[in-house]
């Protein structure tokens, strides 16, 4: 793949057909439908390109030799003569362990939404073109190096998003995209200035030996590359550091979203529509956890030591109070939405251990999460499709009825739950052996095993609710699944028991890189430090 741009393929294809889109009328809806296909089945192809040349055993300590893909030239230069100096912004790209899983992942729920996205009838052209430009947002979070980059990958999400809630969303579709916009944008004011205050003290030596400040988020990672007295610089004694730990922390867990910032998540998965849930829990939420691997965790591994129990106990608050406000709700929707709160925690409590089998397991949740969630907001959206409700107590015996349906609801429940044998079970038994090993949170990881227990109870309540029993007579003339729900569905459920049967095919991919990062957060500063 030398020399082959397919990181800008699987980011930017997605425009093209956008832009296709935007040339076709608005009254050839099918046209439209089947290019957003295309455009991201052919998306997936990459990404599934991109796997089977992915090199398991790539070696470097967060160095450009660490990653894979990559792509890389100036992009913006600003020549200056003041102290400010030369401006440099680049084109950076690359993908290791940790980013390839979210990038297969963003594959296959935009392709999977696409399909839920059929039934939309109002301004079809207007939809799926800012699908198509949500899509490009998120797939080049995951890719890029630079951190200007990032940032505006991460804004350019932010858009979209506004807009497929806000128009196509339910009664109260204006308030959830507003509460969305307001809570991502106050913590993208956070991420704007740490990333100045990164720029102004970190250096990057260009090849004639000059140093320039940088975006650069690799060289951001050496300790070695910091002024001595810049304000963000491991060196420098004031708690200015600390602090803009904190603040990114913020902006990333807004996303998560973390205790006490989750409470636009409910409003805005009850209000978007089937196919926009399933991309905001499947992939969006994931976003926040990697910003903070990806950039907390390796430039400000001092502080993210110091603050390994405070991350611990929010995942642990997390996953009880996601679990409990999910046990009390009644619509199927919003019952979701908090299991996903409870599930990003165990994502936190992994994270937090700092052990290979933690991160991994961390990782590997994220991705567990997009797929089982995926499936499960699906399996919501099917029945709304049909009844137009969504109250669990309307329901009662529709596995009567709709007896191929009920098995996928099976699989999904169960893989949610957890249950051996299903891909939930590894990742979330990956992060209670990390969690569990470190000593300093050993009490937090026991306290948040009841999580497993409560998450049998909304689950099972809700089966048993909604699927089992005598047949409410009100829904006696339900259809079950037709070819395009089992093409939503079966992919879903085949990768669920695939990766619970054999989770080596994910956890071989990030190996290499979650010892990197767990060796760099241990150790990265220590030589320079003390």
């Amino acid at each position: 793949m030398a020399g082959f741009p397919i990181l800008s393929l699987v980011t930017f294809l997605p425009v093209l057909g956008m832009i296709i889109i935007m040339f076709l009328k608005k009254e050839q809806a099918l046209t439209i439908k089947y290019t957003t296909l295309l455009i991201t089945g052919i998306q997936l192809v990459v990404a599934v390109v991109m796997l089977l040349n992915f090199n398991y055993n790539a070696q470097g300590v967060f160095q450009q030799s660490s990653f894979q893909f990559i792509e890389k030239f100036r992009w913006i230069q600003v020549p200056g003569v003041s102290w400010l100096g030369t401006v440099k912004i680049d084109y950076f790209l690359g993908v290791d362990g940790i980013s390839m899983p979210m990038i297969l992942l963003t594959a296959i729920v935009s392709f999977i939404a696409t399909l839920s996205s059929w039934n939309i009838e109002k301004s079809i052209k207007g939809y799926f073109a800012l699908f198509l430009l949500l899509d490009t947002g998120m797939m080049g979070v995951f890719v890029s190096l630079d951190f200007f980059l990032f940032y505006i990958f991460w804004e350019l999400m932010l858009l979209p998003m506004y807009f497929l809630i806000g128009i196509w969303g339910g009664p109260r579709k204006e308030y959830a995209a507003i509460k969305f916009f307001i809570y991502t944008l106050f913590g993208s004011v956070f991420m704007l200035l740490v990333m100045i205050g990164l720029y102004f003290s970190a250096f990057e030596t260009l090849a004639d030996g000059t140093k320039v400040h940088t975006f650069n988020l690799l060289a951001m990672m050496d300790p070695s590359n910091f002024s001595a007295n810049g304000i963000l610089s491991p060196f420098n004694p004031s708690n200015l550091r600390f602090i803009a730990y904190i603040a990114l922390f913020v902006g990333f867990a807004i996303k998560i979203p973390m205790f006490p910032f989750h409470t636009w998540l409910p409003d805005a998965h009850v209000e978007a529509p089937t196919p926009i849930s399933v991309i905001l829990a499947g992939v969006l939420l994931k976003m926040g956890t990697y910003g903070i691997l990806r950039i907390s965790y390796p430039i400000f591994p001092d502080i993210t030591k110091q603050l390994m129990w405070w991350i611990a106990l929010f995942g642990m608050i997390n996953i009880l109070y996601g679990a409990f406000v999910a046990l009390a709700q009644k619509d199927f929707k919003k019952l979701i939405a908090y299991s996903s709160v409870s599930h990003m925690g165990y994502v936190l409590l992994g994270m937090a251990s700092l052990t290979t089998a933690g991160i991994s397991g961390a990782v590997f949740q994220m991705f567990n999460h997009g797929t089982i969630t995926a499936m499960l907001f699906l399996i919501v959206g099917v029945i709304y499709d049909r009844a137009h409700t969504r109250g669990l107590d309307e329901f009662g015996g529709l596995a009567v009825q709709m007896p191929i349906y009920a098995g996928f609801v099976t699989v999904a429940f169960f893989a949610a739950i957890g249950l051996p044998s299903m891909s939930g079970f590894v990742s979330e038994a990956l992060v209670f052996v990390g969690s569990f090993s470190v000593e300093g949170i050993r009490v937090l990881s026991i306290l948040s095993s009841l999580g497993i227990l409560l998450g049998a109870g909304y689950m099972l309540w809700t089966l048993q609710r909604v699927y089992l029993g005598k047949l409410n007579e009100k829904w006696a003339n339900l259809k079950d699944l037709d070819v395009r729900e089992y093409l939503m569905f079966v992919p879903l459920s085949i990768i669920v028991i695939f990766l619970g049967v054999y989770p080596s095919g994910m956890l071989n991919i990030m190996t290499t890189s979650v010892n990197t990062l767990v060796n760099l957060v241990n150790n990265g500063f220590a030589k320079v430090l003390f």
